[in-house]
């Protein structure tokens, strides 16, 4: 917690509404128009059903595919297959880790309604190129931003450049409310149809704002509002957004520049965001040579009570991404990153000191030549 976040819930509890859509709702809401500048903002109950709401509204159906990359959560392709389309599983790049925009177009037929851009650790995809593509082929573009609150690109804010904008306020993200999500809605023809799906189906907002005399079923929809304490909370954290992602920020390039000698000699790689793209911090990963190296470094740093973790199995290689997705070209990229990634530790409250303590057990790694048995490096890291 970084401010009134406790305070917020008090105040909701005395206000005497916990469920959605109350007064911390709307400052959420207000919050976030106000900050990010996108044409309407739904706070949901998570990412996944802010996904979810953007695949019913894309109006995906049997049939229906949808262009991703494999290397994202199992949500981005569940929202999809929820609704009978077909996740199309696309490579990534080798620099930035996002989809690779060259391939998008060749994955493209007949049956394509969207696609999906997955802004991973923070950092934007070719948003330029992939809404060109877009437009060309009259599709829809999804941003999963779930780890992108704040980035931006080309001076933009993630999740503000394609139709549709899904974030994450889970507890592991940078901007937390235990679970909890928000929906960008960036073109207004979509606007009134996300509050009838938001609200079970139902006009009920309209009923609020006096339009109909009473509310009833006229769509698909969910219950996909978070209770008011979420927001509560959610909106102490917003207060403060700025000093969290700044602290971040300072923590990653720290790391950067003091693990940049280990890079420079070819022991590892570090996280690349391109100079018109900002990163938010949401995430430090390096990738080591091989597979065996990166679970010799794991262990080495447990063993020095370091937690590294790696991160997502492709989803095209998983059962159920088998089951209900295609592939549409080569995955070599997606498989050689995915066993190579290592995620370090960062957390708001992660001091320079802790930064160093988690460098210096890299730095004996690679020096002791732990890397190999007994092998030592060829060159030293001073």
């Amino acid at each position: 917690m970084v401010g009134k976040e406790l305070d917020h819930i008090r105040q909701a509890v005395e206000l005497g509404q916990l469920s959605g859509d109350g007064p911390f709702t709307h400052r959420c809401h207000e919050w976030l128009q106000k900050r990010l500048g996108c044409e309407r903002v739904f706070l949901t109950h998570s990412c996944t059903a802010a996904l979810e709401m953007a695949a019913i509204l894309a109006d995906l159906g049997p049939g229906d595919e949808v262009i991703m990359p494999s290397f994202t959560f199992v949500s981005t392709a569940n929202a999809v297959v929820l609704r009978g389309a077909v996740p199309v599983f696309v490579d990534i790049r080798s620099d930035t880790l996002n989809i690779d925009e060259c391939l998008i177009e060749q994955a493209i037929t007949p049956r394509t309604k969207a696609i999906v851009a997955v802004h991973y650790a923070g950092t934007a995809c070719a948003m330029e190129e992939i809404m060109a593509i877009a437009t060309k082929h009259d599709l829809l573009v999804i941003e999963d931003a779930a780890q992108a609150l704040m980035s931006q690109y080309k001076g933009r804010f993630l999740g503000t450049i394609g139709h549709f904008g899904c974030f994450s306020f889970h507890e592991t993200k940078n901007i937390i409310s235990g679970e909890g999500g928000a929906l960008l809605i960036n073109d207004s023809k979509f606007i009134e149809r996300a509050e009838i799906i938001r609200e079970k189906g139902t006009n009920r907002s309209c009923f609020f704002r006096g339009q109909v005399d009473k509310y009833t079923w006229v769509d698909v929809g969910s219950s996909f509002l978070p209770g008011e304490l979420i927001a509560a909370f959610l909106y102490g954290q917003l207060e403060h957004a700025d000093r969290i992602i700044n602290a971040r920020q300072q923590i990653c390039i720290h790391y950067f520049e003091s693990l940049r000698p280990f890079e420079d000699l070819g022991f590892l790689r570090l996280p690349f965001c391109p100079d018109d793209c900002r990163n938010n911090g949401h995430i430090f990963y390096i990738l080591t040579k091989s597979l065996y190296e990166r679970t010799r470094m794991i262990d080495h740093l447990n063993s020095r009570g370091i937690g590294a973790v790696f991160h997502y199995v492709p989803l095209h290689s998983s059962p159920a991404g088998r089951k209900f997705g295609v592939v549409a070209n080569s995955m070599k990229i997606t498989e050689d990153v995915s066993d190579r990634i290592l995620r370090l530790p960062l957390f708001f409250s992660m001091k320079i000191s802790d930064v160093n303590r988690v460098v210096a057990a890299v730095r004996e790694f690679y020096t002791a030549g732990i890397t190999s048995g007994n092998e030592q490096p060829q060159e030293r890291v001073r």
